[in-house]
């Protein structure tokens, strides 16, 4: 695109999150000179989000704002600013402030949290997305309150250990048979599951929440007619695209209400694209498309999506997934797609503090799980990524580096 063009193009991003931040932030590193609005629903500055569930909500550090000068990158930030919907042929966005016209648009409204049904509104229920949300939840682990967490997933446990390490009384209520059950296999998720308890978490499963009644303390009454006790409940029972404002739109979605791009994260409308946990994509490394509700993806998207409106570069976006956990005493971290996996290999003890998981689809990597295994972790990312077959013998050695198993 010559710099005269770019100079009469103006670039919206709704959504003030990793997503949209780092699309602006990446159109003036590839040398975009037009006019960039970055527009935000909450009225901060814009603040990175894995920090809500360790250091801000356990007060170990004072905010989580992005270290960007958007003055010095001339972005112009609009936030505490709603968006309301999309009129593509106008090539314009409707906003509370009225409509904002653009020439290309990109989403980035991430995800927001599921609610827990009759719960919405109820004194002591709190959810966990939001610098607001982390800053309520700050008193219930200063007064070391009992507290209830509905859903044993990444959330949900990172909550946990958070209230454990601050002296709360915690109970874990999930519906499934096990912990990070849309996640992760069974036998994976098993010994994960010890780590409440050892941890001085009760974690309770096939244990569905009736209704939170309110009080000091309140209580969750369960299914089966059990009472928990609870000054506060948590709920941590997964998130959905925040994409209902491109209703009547034109806009194609996903039947999990993602924006379905394509491979350079364009949307089904001109001049508009998707990315972050709002977009699904095709992945030709797995054969489906992919809808990934995490940092990593939120980080690399955009670079994609400043490379297709620039013109700078034309290449699929197909990442290899990579997210981290950090829960009672252990990093977690997960690289891949293991949904079409054939073979399942450990690589140490899972009752050992540190161990991980591998998985081949006709003996090549396709995915790894490591706890407490960075170097796992760092070398089967690449083995994944150059998809190069492995040894499956060595490879199951957790003494033999991962790099050695290659054939």
């Amino acid at each position: 695109m010559s710099e005269q063009k770019q100079a009469q193009q103006h670039v919206v991003i709704v959504g003030a999150g990793m997503a949209g931040v780092q699309t602006a932030v990446a159109l003036r590193e590839q040398g975009f000179t037009g006019p960039v609005t970055l527009i935000g629903a909450e009225p901060h500055q814009p603040y990175d989000r894995p920090p809500l569930s360790k250091a801000i909500l356990l007060g170990k550090a004072e905010d989580s704002a992005f270290e960007i000068d958007f003055e010095d990158l001339d972005i112009e930030l609009r936030l505490g600013l709603d968006v309301t919907g999309l009129r593509a042929a106008d090539h314009e966005i409707d906003t509370e402030a009225g409509p904002v016209a653009y020439d290309t648009l990109v989403v980035a409204t991430g995800a927001q949290p599921v609610v827990l049904p009759g719960t919405e509104g109820v004194p002591g229920v709190h959810l966990l997305r939001t610098l607001d949300d982390a800053v309520r939840l700050g008193p219930v682990l200063e007064r070391r309150h009992s507290v209830v967490v509905v859903g044993a997933g990444w959330i949900g446990a990172e909550f946990a250990t958070a209230a454990r390490e601050a002296g709360c009384a915690v109970t874990v209520v999930e519906a499934a048979d096990r912990p990070l059950a849309g996640a992760l296999p069974a036998e994976v998720t098993a010994p994960m599951a010890e780590w409440y308890g050892a941890n001085g978490a009760e974690l309770l499963t096939h244990a569905r929440v009736d209704t939170v009644e309110p009080g000091a303390p309140g209580r969750v009454v369960l299914a089966d007619g059990r009472e928990l006790p609870a000054d506060a409940v948590v709920v941590g029972i997964g998130a959905r695209p925040a994409t209902g404002w491109l209703t009547g739109s034109g806009i194609a979605l996903d039947p999990s209400g993602a924006v379905t791009a394509d491979d350079r994260l364009r949307t089904s409308l001109p001049d508009v694209y998707a990315v972050g946990d709002c977009a699904s994509f095709p992945s030709a490394r797995y054969g489906e498309r992919l809808l990934v509700h995490h940092w990593d993806n939120a980080l690399q998207g955009p670079r994609a999506v400043a490379a297709a409106i620039t013109g700078t570069a034309d290449a699929p976006y197909d990442p290899v997934p990579y997210f981290w956990s950090e829960q009672f005493g252990r990093f977690v971290q997960y690289a891949g797609h293991h949904a079409a996996a054939d073979e399942l290999l450990w690589r140490g003890d899972p009752a050992d503090e540190a161990w991980s998981v591998l998985w081949l689809r006709a003996g090549v990597p396709v995915a790894l799980l490591a706890v407490g295994r960075p170097r796992d972790l760092a070398q089967g990312r690449k083995l994944i990524e150059a998809a190069v077959p492995v040894d499956p013998e060595r490879a199951a050695d957790p003494a033999v580096p991962l790099k050695a198993a290659v054939r």
